[in-house]
């Protein structure tokens, strides 16, 4: 009976086609993983993949502006990433005259390619096992706040003692919920220019209707290109930065691909909560998610009138839009899949197993009560985190003005926190930042959303942390009041309220009479008193028996069961294979898709399926060149590789380490993989790199850019 239970733990964590899941750090990929990936058809090794003394893959994979993830893809340091990715600054470049979301935008010389402020990318030099330093001391310790003070003080030391060049930087990342601590050596590059991206019909083609969905048409990417001082070196943006040399870039393969291919993708993928007890899936499945949709889905549907009405909205809205929109719609597809993979038995029958291997190992002491102190934990937790998860969407993510006046109570605290001069340094950024929250902001749309939304969060957010102004309010009075009277509502509004001819106590004071103002630092407050620290010091608890969780899983399972960390956004690789999946009985997706899908679903004029008359007569005419297959274009393509929010972009390599595509999305059945990884239905969405070219040369006659990429045609196996 034991061996039969083990056996089910390791099933439970090694299900079948697990060899094409997990998130691996690439430093550690000798050994099972490198056995893995060659039994999958690689032709590379791990150190031809990760090497500290010389270039390796991971030299050409940099995280692209803290969110997404890119790639190198020529010796002069052209940089490809999503559409997605690149969005907001090909949106901040448009305007109603030159409009490059609607035209697409593509430099035709050096001289052309666009600054972007503030935007980075960041190579990993190397990475380090730190666990043994991190954890010095820390064990003798009886308290979860001073275990947590330890570990922060020695990740301070650690940081700054560790050996690094003056351009790069030092961060430690913790690992299986606190079991490991890894070093990551970085150097951040600050002047990244745009160089290309498609029009939206093909770089956003389907938009959010075909968002989370296979078969998908979309040409999601766009080119950027990393500069450098005189010596390759990280500098600032300037007129005499060169074109970064890479230590490695991705040569790129016309040899297409084909179902069984191998699939490496490299990235920086986001957060995912594959160790979570079936009681925190339940919840997830039962009431937040739910809570959450349904303050988006009100959001977007008022945003979407008024784009579908108005091209100025449109283009002020379309990145914000689409940023609500994605994990909206994901959410949808994580729940639908949590229930239909029946997540919350599978995780208890894991539990189960793991109390009889705990018990057989003699550590019922650690282990045998973990499993009743989640269940008390989340149950006292629930309406806090329901609270601050309405909190959230309401205050600080969909209602513009209500995030402007968060910022400005931050402003009130820096001043009764630290004085008037740490006030007016902050103030001055502010103001200087809002200009460009205001040139995308509609004083219409977001009455619209705010009277919608306040609403939902008065009727749906527990009672008992509401302020006393929402508690039985009239929401329609209460957005007539706020927009007629704030000065919230626009940039000239702000810039009164924030005058900078005042001392800062006639300032707070001015602020504190702004009705809109006078709600969020309302709601602000609630907040902090109400719900911040009970909400902390319960997920204070939960933490650290996911920790005690997470050290059970490592120790009681089987020494070559394939345990890897959440995602983190740290750098990781995730290797599978081109798949296709079946969704539902009877129905199987192929995983290749083809351009006369983008025709099939063409609708002229259409928001999401309009498709531009150049490609429409490219297709007619066949007029592919080298990058299409058997008279067809091919368009995107599938793999098992498991991937998350922050691997949009990565790189898809083929077994010998050439770029064949690049990561942009999952499939709607397979969305929950972010708690609960299923490989007969979780796929990842890639675009081929052959579409790609075809845009860039065919399409847009950017062939300078062809020029410079290394081309290689793979012979397939």
């Amino acid at each position: 009976m034991n061996k039969l239970l083990r056996l089910l733990v390791l099933l439970l964590i090694i299900p079948a086609y697990a060899q094409q899941g997990g998130m691996w750090i690439p430093s550690l990929l000798k050994g099972m993983n490198e056995k893995e990936m060659k039994s999958l058809g690689m032709k590379m090794s791990a150190s031809d993949i990760y090497d500290v003394n010389h270039s390796s893959l991971k030299d050409a994979v940099p995280h692209f502006n803290g969110g997404c993830t890119s790639e190198v893809i020529s010796p002069k340091g052209l940089l490809l990433t999503n559409h997605h990715c690149g969005y907001g600054e090909i949106q901040a470049h448009s305007t109603v005259e030159h409009d490059y979301l609607t035209d697409g935008f593509w430099a035709m010389s050096l001289e052309e390619e666009l600054p972007n402020p503030g935007m980075e990318v960041t190579f990993i030099v190397r990475i380090e096992d730190v666990t043994n330093k991190i954890l010095e001391g820390v064990s003798i310790l009886k308290s979860e706040e001073d275990k947590q003070k330890k570990i922060q003080d020695n990740i301070a030391q650690v940081t700054k003692s560790s050996p690094k060049e003056s351009y790069q930087e030092n961060s430690i990342r913790t690992f299986y919920e606190g079991n490991q601590y890894m070093l990551f050596v970085t150097e951040t590059y600050k002047d990244v220019r745009l160089v290309g991206a498609p029009p939206s019909s093909i770089g956003k083609f389907g938009s959010d209707t075909d968002n989370w969905v296979w078969p998908r048409h979309t040409g999601d990417f766009s080119l950027f290109r990393i500069y450098a001082n005189k010596d390759n070196l990280p500098a600032e943006y300037s007129e005499d930065n060169v074109p970064y040399t890479p230590k490695h870039y991705f040569p790129i393969s016309l040899g297409g691909i084909e179902e069984g291919d191998f699939t490496l993708v490299f990235g920086y993928p986001g957060r995912t909560q594959e160790y979570l007890p079936s009681v925190a899936v339940e919840q997830l499945i039962d009431v937040i998610n739910p809570a959450k949709i349904e303050v988006r889905d009100a959001a977007l549907k008022v945003t979407d009138a008024f784009m579908r009405k108005d091209k100025q909205i449109k283009i002020q809205y379309a990145s914000k839009y689409a940023s609500i929109a994605n994990y909206w719609k994901k959410w949808i597809g994580e729940t639908q899949g949590l229930k239909k993979t029946n997540a919350v038995a599978a995780k208890k029958t894991f539990e189960k197993a793991f109390l009889a291997n705990a018990k057989k190992a003699g550590k019922m002491d650690e282990y045998g009560n973990l499993f009743n102190d989640f269940e008390k934990y989340y149950n006292e937790i629930e309406p806090y985190q329901l609270s601050r998860d309405y909190f959230i969407e309401v205050a600080i993510r969909n209602v513009e003005l209500l995030t402007i006046g968060y910022r400005l109570y931050q402003l009130e605290q820096i001043y009764n926190a630290r004085g008037a001069q740490s006030f007016t340094d902050r103030k001055n950024n502010t103001v200087k930042s809002l200009e460009g929250t205001y040139k995308d902001y509609s004083k219409k749309v977001d009455e619209k959303v705010f009277e919608q939304l306040i609403a939902l969060y008065a009727e749906k957010s527990p009672e008992q942390f509401l302020p006393d102004m929402l508690k039985n309010a009239n929401t329609q009075e209460l957005t007539q009041n706020i927009y007629t009277n704030s000065k919230l509502t626009s940039y000239d509004g702000v810039k009164e309220l924030l005058n900078t001819s005042n001392e800062p106590e006639e300032i707070i004071k001015t602020l504190n009479a702004d009705p809109g103002y006078e709600l969020i630092k309302a709601m602000m407050n609630a907040y902090i008193e109400k719900v911040a620290p009970k909400y902390e010091e319960l997920t204070l608890e939960l933490d650290a028996l996911q920790r005690t969780y997470m050290k059970g899983i490592l120790e009681l399972s089987p020494k070559d069961a394939r345990i890897f960390p959440d995602a983190n956004s740290t750098m990781r690789v995730t290797y599978g294979q081109v798949k296709g999946y079946e969704p539902r009985d009877a129905v199987y997706y192929q995983p290749v898709t083809y351009l006369d899908g983008v025709i099939e679903k063409y609708v002229p004029g259409d928001y999401e399926f309009d498709v531009p008359q150049k490609l429409i007569n490219l297709y007619n005419t066949k007029n592919y060149g080298p990058y299409g297959e058997n008279g067809k274009m091919p368009v995107c393509f599938l793999g098992t590789n498991h991937t998350t929010g922050g691997n949009s972009g990565s790189p898809a390599i083929d077994a010998k380490g050439n770029l064949i595509g690049l990561n942009f999305d999952r499939v709607w059945e397979g969305t929950m993989s972010d708690v609960y990884y299923d490989p007969a239905i979780c796929r990842n969405i890639m675009v081929d790199i052959r579409y790609v070219l075809f845009i860039i040369d065919k399409y847009a006659g950017a062939k300078r850019l062809i020029d410079e990429m290394e081309l290689v045609n793979v012979k397939k196996r």
